[in-house]
Order: structure tokens, then sequence, then C-alpha cells
């Protein structure tokens, strides 16, 4: 039986902002990126649990910290709701290593060098602290059920803006 459709939100930016691709309903776009272990981990091996995929600007950001220790301090009522935690960002493996150690996180860090997820999901974000040039990942998160369909989503175009934690374990009591 599949869980009834949740929501979407995206908070604010430019009306392309609300065209991001893919939406709550579809299958999540499928990857394999390498972890800050230096090991390939791909969405599909997630599959059979519920999944929290969080997007984020880059290591060692104060923002960041604060998300994926809040990620981190909340992973055993996360685990209850039997969801994994994936976090991805464009950081190469060697800083999300430092970044992971620095903050005894407990979850993979995945390493979209490329950019190509980030463009895959609809979550970039150009010219990131006003680097011309430099492209980041839209602070996001995407919570997928069991068989990989997206049942939640939520972008911030304000890199500064964090999730709210309460409601993203509100849905995955959900499904």
């Amino acid at each position: 039986m599949v869980p009834p459709l949740l929501h979407t939100y995206n908070t604010g930016g430019s009306p392309q902002a609300t065209m991001t691709k893919p939406e709550v309903g579809d299958r999540a776009p499928g990857f394999t990126l390498v972890s800050h272990e230096m090991k390939p981990i791909s969405l599909k091996s997630r599959r059979g649990r519920n999944v929290l995929l969080a997007f984020y600007p880059g290591a060692f950001t104060s923002t960041c910290k604060r998300e994926m220790c809040a990620i981190r301090d909340t992973l055993a009522d996360l685990e209850e709701l039997d969801a994994q935690v994936l976090a991805v960002s464009v950081n190469d493996p060697f800083s999300n290593r430092a970044f992971h150690d620095d903050n005894a996180l407990s979850f993979p860090l995945l390493c979209d060098y490329t950019r190509r997820v980030i463009r895959r999901y609809g979550v970039v974000h150009d010219n990131f602290a006003g680097l011309k040039g430099y492209t980041a990942a839209k602070r996001s998160v995407f919570i997928l059920d069991r068989e990989g369909i997206i049942r939640y989503k939520w972008i911030s175009e304000n890199p500064g803006v964090e999730p709210d934690y309460e409601e993203l374990r509100r849905q995955l009591k959900k499904m």
C-alpha cells in the first residue's frame, strides 16, 4: 500500500524556485556518490527503509554545522521511525571527512563534487555566498518512503534557514 502524498514546502525566492523537480509523489532520482570514507553509496541500496536526504551547502559553515549536529542529536528518534540519514554536499571527501569527524556525525556525508545530483534534484545554488561561478547545494530535505518515492520536500532559498526538525519527525511518523 502506498502512503498518501505529504507536503511540499519552498521558502520563498524566485518564481522558478517553485518549479524544482522532482516533486512529491515522484520516484527520487537514483545516484551513487562517494562518501566521506571514500566508499560508494547508492540511494538504491537504502530501499526498504525511509530515507531523510539532506542537502547542505558546505562543510564547516556555521548553519551547516548546526543542521548536521541537530540531525545527529535526533538520530535515535529518526531510527525509531525506520529512517536513515544521507547528507549531500558539493564538498570533496577529504573536507567532508574532517567535518564528519570534527562533529562526531554518525551518518554518511556524500560528496557531489561534480554537482550532478544537486542538478537532478533541482537544489542548485549558483554564485553561493556571492562567489561568482561557485555552485553549492541549496539547503533542502527530501523524505523518501521505503520504495524510494518522495513523500516530503523542503527547499530553502536562504542558506541561513534550517529545516523545522519537528516537522521532519512529524512527516516521518505519517509514513
